[in-house]
């Protein structure tokens, strides 16, 4: 079985409860991680994000998701950020059926709520050392989500078209059936080390 690193996780992440993955939180800080195995990479994203000019990140915190950019790129793997996030620009990253880039590396876009999760939740994920076509497959759930990541202005309890707003820690977790699939993805993998 091939060990993946699930970099910059939750402490609570259901990585930690998953055969085969390497999981890397806050209080294990995975700019220690020493690198050697492919990796699923989560870094923190409000800085990133269509509403980063109300974050208040750690210094540093910025950083974390070009660092993450760099250890998928060196080891393989797929880098998970939302789909208003400005580190594609910022990297240099594919924007999705834009081809691959000088790593290998190209872009997928999902919702993550194909994936189980509650609300629509738009993703891109960077992936390096597998190809489309070698992907597992993806699941596409049509129904309506039951739950909004951010609030629907206008909308109250009891209109026609309003969904409940997810609380931080429902919105932040990845959907079980996405971490299995991501580990699949990480699993196949065929990237050597790359010097930095």
């Amino acid at each position: 079985m091939t060990i993946v690193a699930a970099l910059f996780v939750r402490q609570d992440s259901i990585y930690k409860t998953m055969p085969g993955v390497d999981a890397w939180d806050a209080e294990r800080d995975a700019l220690r991680w020493p690198g050697g195995a492919p990796v699923i990479a989560h870094p923190p994203c409000r800085a990133w994000g269509g509403l980063r000019h109300f974050a208040k990140p750690r210094p540093g915190e910025k950083a974390l998701a070009l660092w993450a950019v760099e250890q998928v790129r060196r080891y393989g793997g797929v880098l998970e950020h939302p789909a208003a996030s400005r580190l594609w620009p910022e990297a240099g990253l594919p924007e999705p059926g834009a081809g691959y880039d000088a790593h290998g590396g190209w872009t997928l876009a999902i919702d993550q709520d194909w994936f189980g999760h509650k609300a629509e939740k738009r993703t891109k994920l960077y992936i390096v050392g597998v190809s489309p076509r070698e992907l597992p497959p993806i699941p596409l759930r049509l129904e309506e989500p039951t739950h909004v990541v951010s609030p629907w202005r206008g909308l109250r309890a009891g209109m026609p078209g309003y969904r409940p707003q997810l609380r931080t820690p429902e919105r932040e977790h990845t959907p079980p059936d996405l971490a299995v699939w991501l580990l699949e993805v990480a699993s196949r993998c065929r990237v050597m080390e790359r010097a930095a």
